[in-house]
């Protein structure tokens, strides 16, 4: 069985909020994806970005100074 290791979960209001972060993590060559929400979170749309912990400082700054619109932004062992 695989250990559960530690991520980024960016929950987002809505579908367009979600593919606007993918975008833009793809360009700053981040390695997360858009996947559905885990069930330890509620959100809008039903979509997360999904990044590993060890990006926690360059998703948060990409959110942040990006003025990307999101719900929350969790860390989860998944």
């Amino acid at each position: 069985m695989r250990s559960k290791q530690p991520y980024i979960v960016v929950s987002f209001h809505t579908t367009n909020d979600a593919m606007a972060v993918q975008e833009a993590a793809k360009r700053a060559g981040l390695a997360g994806r858009l996947a559905p929400i885990p069930r330890q979170i509620s959100a809008g749309c039903g979509l997360a970005w999904i990044e590993p912990a060890v990006h926690r400082a360059r998703i948060m700054r990409l959110v942040e100074e990006g003025g990307l619109e999101h719900a929350g932004i969790d860390m989860l062992n998944l």
